[in-house]
Protein backbone atom coordinates (compact mmCIF):
# COMPACT_ATOMS: atom_id res chain seq x y z
CA UNK A 1 0.00 0.00 0.00
CA UNK A 2 1.33 3.27 -1.10
CA UNK A 3 2.13 5.70 1.44
CA UNK A 4 -0.25 9.23 0.96
CA UNK A 5 1.50 12.20 -0.09
CA UNK A 6 2.26 15.05 1.94
CA UNK A 7 -0.12 17.36 -0.33
CA UNK A 8 -2.93 14.34 0.57
CA UNK A 9 -2.15 14.43 4.14
CA UNK A 10 -2.45 18.29 4.06
CA UNK A 11 -6.20 18.26 2.55
CA UNK A 12 -6.86 15.39 5.38
CA UNK A 13 -5.89 18.01 8.03
CA UNK A 14 -7.65 20.46 6.63
CA UNK A 15 -10.98 17.98 6.47
CA UNK A 16 -10.34 16.79 9.86
CA UNK A 17 -10.30 20.21 11.26
CA UNK A 18 -13.24 20.81 9.84
CA UNK A 19 -15.35 17.44 10.81
CA UNK A 20 -13.61 18.53 14.41
CA UNK A 21 -15.41 22.07 14.28
CA UNK A 22 -18.64 20.86 13.18
CA UNK A 23 -18.71 18.36 16.00
CA UNK A 24 -17.87 20.36 18.17
CA UNK A 25 -20.62 23.28 18.05
CA UNK A 26 -23.18 19.90 17.75
CA UNK A 27 -22.15 19.18 20.66
CA UNK A 28 -22.68 22.39 22.18
CA UNK A 29 -25.72 23.19 20.31
CA UNK A 30 -26.96 19.24 21.49
CA UNK A 31 -27.95 20.02 24.70
CA UNK A 32 -30.71 23.06 23.82
CA UNK A 33 -33.46 21.18 22.98
CA UNK A 34 -32.69 18.71 26.81
CA UNK A 35 -32.94 22.28 29.01
CA UNK A 36 -36.98 21.77 29.07
CA UNK A 37 -37.29 18.41 30.05
CA UNK A 38 -34.06 18.88 32.08
CA UNK A 39 -35.51 21.37 34.55
CA UNK A 40 -38.89 19.17 34.79
CA UNK A 41 -37.37 16.32 35.64
CA UNK A 42 -34.95 17.66 38.57
CA UNK A 43 -37.42 20.54 39.08
CA UNK A 44 -35.06 23.35 38.41
CA UNK A 45 -36.05 27.01 38.76
CA UNK A 46 -36.51 29.08 35.57
CA UNK A 47 -32.88 30.71 35.79
CA UNK A 48 -31.00 27.17 35.60
CA UNK A 49 -31.42 28.06 32.05
CA UNK A 50 -28.97 30.40 32.51
CA UNK A 51 -26.78 28.98 34.99
CA UNK A 52 -26.17 26.09 32.52
CA UNK A 53 -25.35 28.45 29.99
CA UNK A 54 -22.69 30.69 32.32
CA UNK A 55 -21.18 27.47 33.66
CA UNK A 56 -20.42 26.37 29.87
CA UNK A 57 -18.76 29.55 28.89
CA UNK A 58 -16.72 30.95 31.85
CA UNK A 59 -14.30 27.77 31.80
CA UNK A 60 -14.28 28.28 27.47
CA UNK A 61 -13.20 31.64 28.11
CA UNK A 62 -10.59 31.05 30.79
CA UNK A 63 -9.07 28.57 28.69
CA UNK A 64 -9.39 30.88 25.63
CA UNK A 65 -7.54 33.55 27.77
CA UNK A 66 -4.71 31.16 29.20
CA UNK A 67 -4.38 28.35 27.23
CA UNK A 68 -5.75 29.45 23.50
CA UNK A 69 -2.10 29.94 22.15
CA UNK A 70 -0.18 26.72 23.36
CA UNK A 71 -1.00 24.88 19.80
CA UNK A 72 1.22 27.37 18.61
CA UNK A 73 3.88 26.07 20.83
CA UNK A 74 3.41 22.32 21.70
CA UNK A 75 1.53 21.05 18.24
CA UNK A 76 -2.07 20.95 17.08
CA UNK A 77 -2.33 17.51 17.43
CA UNK A 78 -1.09 16.92 21.35
CA UNK A 79 -3.68 20.06 21.98
CA UNK A 80 -6.25 17.81 19.87
CA UNK A 81 -5.66 14.75 21.93
CA UNK A 82 -5.86 16.16 24.90
CA UNK A 83 -9.30 18.45 24.67
CA UNK A 84 -10.74 15.36 22.58
CA UNK A 85 -10.60 13.20 25.65
CA UNK A 86 -11.79 16.03 27.96
CA UNK A 87 -15.30 16.31 25.27
CA UNK A 88 -15.37 12.78 25.13
CA UNK A 89 -15.61 12.81 29.32
CA UNK A 90 -17.49 15.64 29.71
CA UNK A 91 -20.12 14.05 27.28
CA UNK A 92 -20.29 10.82 28.76
CA UNK A 93 -21.01 12.62 32.06
CA UNK A 94 -24.16 15.10 30.88
CA UNK A 95 -25.50 11.93 29.56
CA UNK A 96 -25.40 9.96 32.90
CA UNK A 97 -26.30 13.43 34.55
CA UNK A 98 -29.24 12.64 37.29
CA UNK A 99 -28.71 16.14 39.48
CA UNK A 100 -27.99 19.59 38.74
CA UNK A 101 -24.11 19.94 40.15
CA UNK A 102 -23.24 17.04 37.95
CA UNK A 103 -25.29 19.01 34.97
CA UNK A 104 -23.16 21.77 36.05
CA UNK A 105 -19.84 19.83 36.30
CA UNK A 106 -20.38 18.11 32.67
CA UNK A 107 -21.25 21.49 31.06
CA UNK A 108 -18.23 23.21 32.78
CA UNK A 109 -15.71 20.43 31.72
CA UNK A 110 -17.08 20.89 28.23
CA UNK A 111 -16.51 24.47 28.40
CA UNK A 112 -12.97 23.57 29.30
CA UNK A 113 -12.42 20.89 26.54
CA UNK A 114 -13.87 23.64 23.49
CA UNK A 115 -11.48 26.11 24.88
CA UNK A 116 -8.43 24.07 24.07
CA UNK A 117 -9.90 22.87 20.56
CA UNK A 118 -11.37 26.08 19.06
CA UNK A 119 -8.30 27.79 18.52
CA UNK A 120 -6.24 25.39 17.69
CA UNK A 121 -8.88 23.43 14.73
CA UNK A 122 -9.77 26.92 13.37
CA UNK A 123 -5.71 27.50 13.13
CA UNK A 124 -5.90 23.93 11.52
CA UNK A 125 -7.79 25.41 8.95
CA UNK A 126 -5.88 28.09 7.75
CA UNK A 127 -2.31 25.81 7.86
CA UNK A 128 -3.85 23.49 5.59
CA UNK A 129 -5.88 25.74 3.39
CA UNK A 130 -5.80 24.62 0.07
CA UNK A 131 -3.70 26.17 -2.10
CA UNK A 132 -5.97 26.00 -5.11
CA UNK A 133 -8.61 26.95 -3.71
CA UNK A 134 -8.12 30.65 -1.90
CA UNK A 135 -10.56 31.83 1.01
CA UNK A 136 -11.32 28.68 2.22
CA UNK A 137 -9.85 28.67 5.41
CA UNK A 138 -12.11 32.10 5.72
CA UNK A 139 -15.22 30.06 4.14
CA UNK A 140 -14.82 26.95 6.32
CA UNK A 141 -14.18 28.99 9.68
CA UNK A 142 -18.07 30.11 9.17
CA UNK A 143 -19.80 27.38 7.53
CA UNK A 144 -18.11 24.32 9.83
CA UNK A 145 -19.43 26.26 13.14
CA UNK A 146 -22.86 27.28 11.86
CA UNK A 147 -23.29 24.01 10.32
CA UNK A 148 -22.30 22.06 13.15
CA UNK A 149 -24.83 24.04 15.84
CA UNK A 150 -28.22 23.50 13.12
CA UNK A 151 -27.34 19.56 12.92
CA UNK A 152 -27.16 19.41 16.80
CA UNK A 153 -29.47 21.12 18.11
CA UNK A 154 -32.08 19.26 15.32
CA UNK A 155 -30.29 15.96 15.67
CA UNK A 156 -31.77 16.09 19.29
CA UNK A 157 -34.99 17.86 19.30
CA UNK A 158 -35.76 14.86 16.46
CA UNK A 159 -34.81 12.17 19.22
CA UNK A 160 -36.30 13.42 21.45
CA UNK A 161 -39.51 13.64 19.96
CA UNK A 162 -38.91 9.96 18.46
CA UNK A 163 -40.97 7.37 21.01
CA UNK A 164 -38.93 4.69 22.28
CA UNK A 165 -35.52 6.29 21.34
CA UNK A 166 -33.26 7.29 23.67
CA UNK A 167 -32.20 10.74 23.07
CA UNK A 168 -29.30 11.14 25.20
CA UNK A 169 -27.37 8.46 22.77
CA UNK A 170 -26.49 11.14 21.02
CA UNK A 171 -24.28 12.55 23.43
CA UNK A 172 -22.37 8.69 23.73
CA UNK A 173 -22.59 9.24 20.10
CA UNK A 174 -20.35 12.17 19.73
CA UNK A 175 -17.89 11.33 22.73
CA UNK A 176 -17.21 8.29 20.57
CA UNK A 177 -17.00 10.48 17.44
CA UNK A 178 -14.92 13.12 19.35
CA UNK A 179 -12.18 9.93 20.41
CA UNK A 180 -11.99 8.92 16.82
CA UNK A 181 -11.14 12.72 16.27
CA UNK A 182 -8.43 12.78 18.82
CA UNK A 183 -6.43 9.79 17.60
CA UNK A 184 -7.05 10.39 13.90
CA UNK A 185 -5.26 13.38 14.45
CA UNK A 186 -2.02 11.85 14.59
CA UNK A 187 -2.22 10.82 10.72
CA UNK A 188 -1.91 14.30 9.46
CA UNK A 189 0.99 16.27 9.65
CA UNK A 190 1.55 18.85 12.52
CA UNK A 191 1.53 22.08 10.64
CA UNK A 192 2.83 23.67 13.99
CA UNK A 193 5.73 21.94 14.94
CA UNK A 194 6.54 21.27 18.80
CA UNK A 195 9.21 23.06 20.04
CA UNK A 196 11.05 20.61 22.51
CA UNK A 197 14.81 21.52 22.88
CA UNK A 198 14.33 24.92 24.41
CA UNK A 199 12.46 23.87 27.61
CA UNK A 200 12.58 27.69 28.86
CA UNK A 201 9.53 29.94 28.95
CA UNK A 202 8.90 31.73 25.36
CA UNK A 203 8.48 35.43 25.86
CA UNK A 204 5.22 36.64 24.27
CA UNK A 205 5.93 38.75 20.45
CA UNK A 206 3.60 41.72 20.24
CA UNK A 207 1.19 41.38 17.70
CA UNK A 208 2.22 43.97 14.58
CA UNK A 209 0.79 47.19 14.58
CA UNK A 210 -1.26 46.47 11.72
CA UNK A 211 -3.02 43.14 12.82
CA UNK A 212 -4.09 45.25 16.45
CA UNK A 213 -5.72 47.46 14.55
CA UNK A 214 -7.39 45.15 12.06
CA UNK A 215 -8.20 43.13 14.90
CA UNK A 216 -10.27 46.13 16.41
CA UNK A 217 -11.87 46.80 12.95
CA UNK A 218 -13.52 43.57 12.28
CA UNK A 219 -14.41 43.27 16.23
CA UNK A 220 -18.16 45.34 16.30
CA UNK A 221 -19.43 42.56 13.82
CA UNK A 222 -18.02 39.37 15.52
CA UNK A 223 -19.81 41.17 18.53
CA UNK A 224 -23.23 41.08 16.66
CA UNK A 225 -23.13 38.41 15.68
CA UNK A 226 -22.59 36.03 18.12
CA UNK A 227 -24.68 38.57 20.54
CA UNK A 228 -27.43 37.47 17.75
CA UNK A 229 -26.49 33.25 17.95
CA UNK A 230 -26.01 33.72 21.92
CA UNK A 231 -30.18 35.07 21.73
CA UNK A 232 -31.15 32.01 19.64
CA UNK A 233 -28.89 29.61 21.02
CA UNK A 234 -29.49 30.51 24.58
CA UNK A 235 -33.64 31.85 24.45
CA UNK A 236 -34.79 30.64 20.73
CA UNK A 237 -36.63 27.17 21.85
CA UNK A 238 -38.10 28.81 24.92
CA UNK A 239 -39.35 31.63 22.75
CA UNK A 240 -41.24 29.06 20.24
CA UNK A 241 -42.75 27.32 22.90
CA UNK A 242 -44.16 30.01 24.70
CA UNK A 243 -45.04 32.60 21.84
CA UNK A 244 -45.84 29.94 19.06
CA UNK A 245 -47.67 26.67 21.02
CA UNK A 246 -45.14 24.36 19.59
CA UNK A 247 -46.54 21.05 19.60
CA UNK A 248 -42.98 19.46 19.15
CA UNK A 249 -39.51 20.32 20.04
CA UNK A 250 -38.70 20.28 16.19
CA UNK A 251 -40.31 23.25 15.88
CA UNK A 252 -38.80 24.55 18.69
CA UNK A 253 -35.36 23.76 17.77
CA UNK A 254 -36.04 25.15 13.78
CA UNK A 255 -35.02 28.75 14.31
CA UNK A 256 -31.06 26.99 15.16
CA UNK A 257 -31.46 25.02 12.07
CA UNK A 258 -32.56 28.03 10.11
CA UNK A 259 -29.99 30.06 11.41
CA UNK A 260 -27.17 27.98 10.88
CA UNK A 261 -28.29 26.95 7.21
CA UNK A 262 -29.09 30.13 6.53
CA UNK A 263 -25.45 31.15 7.46
CA UNK A 264 -24.03 28.70 5.65
CA UNK A 265 -26.12 29.57 2.50
CA UNK A 266 -24.81 33.10 2.92
CA UNK A 267 -21.85 32.63 3.44
CA UNK A 268 -21.44 30.28 0.42
CA UNK A 269 -23.05 32.64 -1.97
CA UNK A 270 -20.72 35.39 -1.30
CA UNK A 271 -17.41 33.40 -0.88
CA UNK A 272 -16.30 35.04 -4.08
CA UNK A 273 -16.65 38.56 -3.36
CA UNK A 274 -14.51 40.95 -1.49
CA UNK A 275 -14.16 40.95 2.21
CA UNK A 276 -15.51 44.63 2.18
CA UNK A 277 -18.81 43.77 0.18
CA UNK A 278 -19.31 40.85 2.49
CA UNK A 279 -18.89 42.66 5.93
CA UNK A 280 -21.04 45.27 4.83
CA UNK A 281 -23.92 42.85 4.06
CA UNK A 282 -23.61 40.76 6.89
CA UNK A 283 -23.52 43.56 9.27
CA UNK A 284 -27.07 45.13 7.39
CA UNK A 285 -28.27 41.83 7.48
CA UNK A 286 -28.32 41.22 10.87
CA UNK A 287 -29.46 44.66 11.97
CA UNK A 288 -32.89 44.69 9.46
CA UNK A 289 -33.50 40.65 10.65
CA UNK A 290 -33.12 41.28 14.15
CA UNK A 291 -36.32 44.12 13.58
CA UNK A 292 -38.22 41.79 11.87
CA UNK A 293 -37.56 39.13 14.23
CA UNK A 294 -38.75 41.27 17.13
CA UNK A 295 -42.25 42.20 14.67
CA UNK A 296 -42.57 38.49 14.16
CA UNK A 297 -42.91 38.04 17.80
CA UNK A 298 -45.39 40.11 18.57
CA UNK A 299 -47.15 39.73 15.42
CA UNK A 300 -47.51 35.78 16.71
CA UNK A 301 -46.55 34.77 13.16
CA UNK A 302 -43.89 31.71 13.21
CA UNK A 303 -43.44 31.38 9.73
CA UNK A 304 -42.67 35.43 9.50
CA UNK A 305 -40.37 34.36 12.84
CA UNK A 306 -38.49 32.12 10.40
CA UNK A 307 -37.80 33.92 7.42
CA UNK A 308 -36.57 36.79 9.79
CA UNK A 309 -34.27 34.64 11.81
CA UNK A 310 -32.86 33.57 8.04
CA UNK A 311 -32.05 36.76 7.71
CA UNK A 312 -30.16 37.42 10.81
CA UNK A 313 -28.54 33.68 9.87
CA UNK A 314 -27.00 34.87 6.50
CA UNK A 315 -25.70 37.93 8.18
CA UNK A 316 -24.10 36.22 11.02
CA UNK A 317 -22.40 33.88 8.31
CA UNK A 318 -21.12 36.72 6.39
CA UNK A 319 -20.51 39.04 8.93
CA UNK A 320 -17.79 36.28 10.56
CA UNK A 321 -17.12 35.21 6.91
CA UNK A 322 -16.09 38.98 6.44
CA UNK A 323 -14.02 39.23 9.37
CA UNK A 324 -12.01 36.27 8.82
CA UNK A 325 -11.55 37.26 5.22
CA UNK A 326 -10.32 40.80 6.28
CA UNK A 327 -7.87 39.29 9.20
CA UNK A 328 -6.75 36.35 7.99
CA UNK A 329 -4.33 38.23 5.39
CA UNK A 330 -2.31 40.18 8.24
CA UNK A 331 -1.79 36.93 10.55
CA UNK A 332 1.66 35.20 10.95
CA UNK A 333 1.96 31.01 11.04
CA UNK A 334 3.22 31.79 14.22
CA UNK A 335 0.40 33.75 15.67
CA UNK A 336 -2.66 31.68 13.96
CA UNK A 337 -3.91 29.83 17.06
CA UNK A 338 -3.04 33.00 19.27
CA UNK A 339 -5.46 35.12 17.29
CA UNK A 340 -8.36 32.63 16.86
CA UNK A 341 -8.02 32.87 20.76
CA UNK A 342 -8.67 36.12 20.51
CA UNK A 343 -11.17 36.16 18.40
CA UNK A 344 -13.03 32.98 20.03
CA UNK A 345 -12.93 35.23 23.30
CA UNK A 346 -14.05 38.18 22.21
CA UNK A 347 -17.02 35.78 20.02
CA UNK A 348 -18.11 33.74 23.60
CA UNK A 349 -18.00 36.79 26.02
CA UNK A 350 -20.48 38.46 23.24
CA UNK A 351 -22.45 35.11 23.14
CA UNK A 352 -23.08 34.77 26.75
CA UNK A 353 -22.28 37.50 28.87
CA UNK A 354 -25.49 39.38 27.39
CA UNK A 355 -27.42 36.32 27.50
CA UNK A 356 -26.63 35.75 30.94
CA UNK A 357 -27.49 38.91 32.35
CA UNK A 358 -31.04 39.25 30.13
CA UNK A 359 -31.66 35.28 31.47
CA UNK A 360 -31.35 37.16 35.01
CA UNK A 361 -33.92 39.79 33.76
CA UNK A 362 -36.40 37.63 32.51
CA UNK A 363 -38.40 37.35 35.85
CA UNK A 364 -38.87 41.55 35.26
CA UNK A 365 -39.08 41.91 31.76
CA UNK A 366 -40.66 38.35 31.07
CA UNK A 367 -38.62 36.03 27.79
CA UNK A 368 -39.93 38.24 24.92
CA UNK A 369 -39.11 41.49 26.99
CA UNK A 370 -35.53 40.56 27.28
CA UNK A 371 -35.32 39.01 23.57
CA UNK A 372 -36.41 42.45 22.88
CA UNK A 373 -33.48 43.99 24.83
CA UNK A 374 -31.02 41.55 23.08
CA UNK A 375 -32.40 42.93 19.80
CA UNK A 376 -31.95 46.42 20.34
CA UNK A 377 -27.99 46.05 21.24
CA UNK A 378 -27.94 43.60 18.14
CA UNK A 379 -29.52 46.56 15.59
CA UNK A 380 -27.06 49.14 17.83
CA UNK A 381 -24.21 46.96 17.24
CA UNK A 382 -24.93 45.94 13.95
CA UNK A 383 -25.10 49.99 12.74
CA UNK A 384 -21.55 50.32 14.60
CA UNK A 385 -20.06 47.46 12.62
CA UNK A 386 -21.05 48.72 9.32
CA UNK A 387 -19.68 52.53 10.15
CA UNK A 388 -16.34 50.88 11.08
CA UNK A 389 -16.21 49.08 7.97
CA UNK A 390 -16.86 52.24 5.87
CA UNK A 391 -14.21 53.52 7.35
CA UNK A 392 -11.36 50.91 6.53
CA UNK A 393 -9.39 50.31 3.66
CA UNK A 394 -8.72 47.18 2.77
CA UNK A 395 -5.75 48.07 0.23
CA UNK A 396 -3.75 50.55 2.64
CA UNK A 397 -3.67 48.00 5.62
CA UNK A 398 -2.97 45.39 3.09
CA UNK A 399 0.02 47.55 1.77
CA UNK A 400 1.21 48.57 5.12
CA UNK A 401 1.51 44.43 5.96
CA UNK A 402 3.47 43.59 3.52
CA UNK A 403 6.10 46.23 4.14
CA UNK A 404 5.82 44.28 7.80
CA UNK A 405 6.54 41.08 6.50
CA UNK A 406 9.43 42.22 4.16
CA UNK A 407 10.85 44.17 7.38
Amino acid sequence: MSTPSPAARARGGFCLAVTGTILLMAAASAPSPFYPQLTRTLQLPAVATTLIFAIYALPLLLALLTLGSVSDRVGRRRILTIGSALLSASLIMFWAADSFPVLLAARALQGLAAGLLVPALNAMMVDFEPARWPGAAALANTAAPMAGLGLGAITAAALLDTPGVDAGAIFLILAALFTLIGATSWAVPDSARPRTRDRRPERRTRLPAVTRRVILVVVPAVIAGWVTNGMFLALGTGIVATQFDADTRVQEAAPILVLAAAGVIGAAFLHHSTPRTISLFGSAALGIGTLFSVLALYGHTYLGYLASVAIVGAGFGTAFMGAMRTLLPHIELAHRARIMAVIYTISYLAMSAPVVIAGLLVPWLTLPGATVTLAAVVVLLSASATLTRLRYDDRAATGISNRHRLL
